[in-house]
């Protein structure tokens, strides 16, 4: 099977509701930010992934009026995930890897804002047992937190260091959304959200959308001096029902990592909406302490839904293409604490 490399990228995201702009309006700008990068057309473009929520959009087959953002001509090869759009980009490049096409261009959109997020979100849960109970997000992440501080994993130190790097990370990428940054003793000063979470410790809600642009052998070689190649991709899922796994780990994730071959990277880009979760996938992908997590400022910056997965495996490519890493890994997940998740490995060569 083909070599197959992340040739372009491009992001949006938002903290705050600014006008409410439909997902066309994103993402155009967004693809036509990744023609510039590859210096392909849309005539160029074999194959077109999406990954957004109907649920989130609230109306029936959302991701068909983002097929404007396309264009009417030429007829395109066209799929969607209702997932987070780093799935989209797995169907994508097993479509190019097995010869069915040469390029693909993946991407996904998700406005949180027009609704109640944390809510919505519960919908994922068991139908029986779970979302009769209407938790939100922030309370589920909140029993994972306490289970592993009460274990002894993390402490609450911990969790305030990784959003201490993340925030000052952020204030350097031009593309994250300003939170603010604080010190470790100020950020544990602050009041209890939902204990023993912090508001910092939890992602902002997000609306954003991204783009990456996909291509095969030579097809990538033209495309950019230095293509990011996916050298392992893979993903695995842990049982539905939080009863049924230890919360203070996450089997999928390490699964995965093994899957996808993660040793020796340089970079690695976690999407880890809560700053426990951080600590939990360091442990999961056994990450040396020497590889730098997170240099974008993560999921804690900015957390657009059916985005923020993919932005981690834009964010690692761009490490790869401007040579300050040889090689990063791309991570992403979906549903409660941790239970699904995606591991993207990538290599520069010479």
């Amino acid at each position: 099977m083909r070599e197959v490399a992340v040739v372009g990228f491009a992001q949006r995201q938002m903290a705050e509701f600014d006008g409410s702009p439909t997902c066309v309006e994103l993402l155009v700008p967004l693809f036509a930010e990744c023609y510039e990068q590859t210096g392909f057309t849309r005539k160029d473009i074999d194959f077109w992934c999406s990954g957004s929520s109907d649920y989130l959009a609230g109306r029936s087959f959302s991701f068909v009026s983002a097929v404007d953002a396309i264009g009417a001509l030429p007829p395109v090869n066209e799929s969607h995930v209702e997932m987070d759009a780093a799935w989209a980009l797995y169907e994508a490049w097993l479509k190019i890897r097995t010869g069915e096409v040469d390029t693909a261009l993946v991407y996904g959109f998700g406005k949180s804002s027009a609704g109640v997020l944390r809510r919505t979100l519960s919908l994922q849960l068991d139908p029986y047992t779970l979302t009769p109970l209407w938790p939100d997000t922030v309370s589920l992440a909140g029993l994972q937190a306490r289970a592993g501080i009460d274990s002894g994993a993390w402490d609450e130190r911990a969790m305030a260091e990784v959003v201490n790097r993340s925030l000052t990370d952020a204030e350097k990428n031009e593309y994250a959304v300003r939170r603010g940054g604080s010190s470790v003793e100020e950020l544990l000063a602050r009041p209890m959200y939902a204990d023993p979470l912090r508001k910092h410790d939890c992602a902002p809600v997000t609306d954003g959308a991204a783009a990456i642009v996909l291509a095969a052998d030579d097809r990538a070689r033209g495309a950019v001096d230095r293509p990011a190649w996916i050298s392992g991709l893979a993903h695995h899922v842990d049982p539905l029902h939080l009863g049924g796994r230890d919360l203070t780990r996450s089997p999928s994730a390490a699964r995965a990592g093994n899957a996808a071959g993660v040793a020796d990277v340089e970079v690695a880009e976690l999407h880890a909406p809560f700053s426990h979760q951080e600590l939990v996938l360091r442990r999961e992908l056994a990450l040396a302490d020497d590889v730098r997590i997170n240099p974008s400022g993560g999921a804690l910056a900015a957390n657009p839904m059916f985005t923020a997965g993919l932005n981690r495996i834009g964010e690692a490519a761009r490490r790869i293409w401007d040579g300050s890493a040889g090689s990063a890994l791309g991570h992403a997940t979906s549903g409660p604490a941790l239970q699904q998740n995606l591991v993207c490995v990538m290599e520069g060569r010479s």
